[in-house]
């Protein structure tokens, strides 16, 4: 369900219990019309989809028999229950098997109205979670990319792949740990030229100078103790493809001369080597710290930056863009739905909440532990924040410790500041989560005016965390 109100349709063919069914709904919040024929309801059907049809069994002219047919073979998902002042056990058992969601007899109270379409719009969710869930999961065959969200900063970084990949420019990629660095990279490859060629990722944070050097240019037999024969390096083997270079500040200065040398005129020597190559590839750069401050103590090559400081792209760590958090978990719920064999068919709410709500230091790459972990301990329908394993809720400022006393009054007072941002946002969802996601009476549940309430809604970009035809999510 999107955060539009939920639509209910009345069908019978008495206008006084149309317009009686209508206002007890309406008092919950949902927007609800009527027709006071089957045909009026199937053309009210082709202006705009329901969320539920509420219809009587018996009536003159078209049937709720005839209209919960044509209901559920073109909306399946369209939720539908089934009154009568008639009822019998034959009755109830055949409208059930054809598809309808609950059954009514006549005559009912406000609340049982009212519960039997809370339980419809309950499953309702549920289905739309499962399809969800299943789409998921990307498809097989070529993609541009495999980058989840729909956030300004994700379409941002996808519209720069875009501009970049058919080019043969350097790429030099910025972001936290766990932000999927190498995943763009492996996008500008996908979307350039040398797709067909071979992508190599280098982690050049767990190789020495020498090692690293050995890896990327090759070496001759002899070069160093232990090299009983030549050996092609990398850069020979990704010919007319791709080489992605992992955490590039732990690179030694000698290499980084070297590499310098080899963006320049795409020529390098092996290790030990009087023999000089030339290649055709193009080279992905990434790092998580800031070059320009390497640089400007010395531990980085100033001319190596410039030269790789071409076509940078800031990749947004995942506090940054909260809108993409639910959609990522739940591609990660699917994969690992199918890896351990379960139908778990989302979140709850209040997992939602505490989701979209924790800081992710660890990045994407956390959240994908965090979601594996819950799928093992779920063992119902949806996933809980009991089971949701997330450390240091407190949110963390820095990954390193204050060294003087004005450091830390000021990490004490950043603390402070998001702590209560982040119990004013907690309080508003909490209010619209106990109101059913009813402004209004969420504003005056907590005692604000309603237009206070609405932009503490816009302040934290609060969207109502249930799927519908928009798909929009938390």
């Amino acid at each position: 369900m999107s955060e539009k109100a939920v639509r209910i349709l009345v069908v019978d063919d008495e206008i006084k219990i149309c317009e009686s069914c209508a206002k007890i709904l309406e008092r919950e919040g949902w927007q609800a019309e009527y027709a006071v024929s089957g045909y009026e309801a199937i053309k009210m059907l082709g202006q705009g989809s329901f969320d539920v049809i509420i219809t009587d069994l018996k009536m003159s002219s078209m049937g709720g028999m005839e209209v919960l047919r044509r209901v559920k073979d073109t909306f399946p998902e369209t939720m539908v229950i089934v009154i009568t002042g008639y009822a019998t056990v034959s009755s109830a058992v055949e409208v059930m098997k054809t598809g309808a969601t609950d059954y009514l007899p006549k005559p009912f109270t406000p609340e049982e109205l009212r519960g039997v379409v809370r339980n419809a719009l309950k499953e309702r969710e549920m289905i739309l979670r499962k399809r969800m869930v299943k789409e998921a999961v990307p498809s097989k065959g070529p993609s541009k990319h495999q980058l989840l969200g729909n956030s300004r900063k994700l379409r941002t970084v996808i519209r720069m792949i875009e501009k970049v990949a058919p080019t043969d420019s350097t790429v030099l990629i910025y972001g936290e740990s766990g932000t999927g660095k190498e995943l763009i990279a492996r996008a500008v490859h996908a979307n350039s030229k040398r797709s067909d060629g071979v992508f190599f990722a280098v982690d050049c944070g767990t190789l020495t100078g020498s090692l690293l050097e050995s890896e990327l240019f090759g070496h001759d037999k002899g070069a160093f103790t232990g090299a009983h024969k030549d050996k092609e390096g990398i850069f020979r083997l990704a010919e007319r493809g791709t080489v992605f270079l992992d955490e590039i500040s732990n690179i030694s200065m000698e290499v980084q001369g070297k590499l310098l040398r080899f963006l320049e005129s795409r020529e390098f020597l092996p290790l030990g080597g009087t023999k000089i190559h030339k290649v055709d590839i193009r080279l992905i750069l990434a790092t998580n710290r800031d070059l320009k401050q390497m640089v400007a103590a010395g531990s980085f090559r100033k001319d190596f930056f410039y030269r790789i400081f071409v076509y940078p792209i800031v990749v947004p760590p995942l506090r940054e863009r909260r809108e993409d958090i639910v959609p990522i978990a739940l591609h990660f719920l699917a994969i690992f739905n199918k890896e351990m064999g379960k139908e778990i068919c989302g979140f709850t709410e209040a997992a939602i909440v505490r989701l979209s709500g924790y800081e992710w230091p660890g990045n994407v790459r956390q959240l994908r532990n965090v979601v594996e972990r819950a799928v093992i301990l779920c063992e119902k329908e949806k996933i809980s924040e009991r089971e949701l394993d997330l450390p240091y809720e407190t949110g963390v400022i820095s990954e390193s410790v204050p060294a003087t006393n004005e450091e830390l009054k000021r990490a004490k007072k950043e603390i402070r500041e998001k702590s209560v941002l982040r119990i004013e946002r907690d309080f508003v969802v909490s209010a619209l989560i106990r109101n059913n996601w009813n402004i209004t009476r969420a504003a005056e549940d907590v005692g604000l005016q309603r237009t206070n309430f609405q932009n503490l809604i816009k302040k934290y970009g609060i969207k109502r965390p249930l799927p519908g035809a928009e798909r929009n999510i938390l």
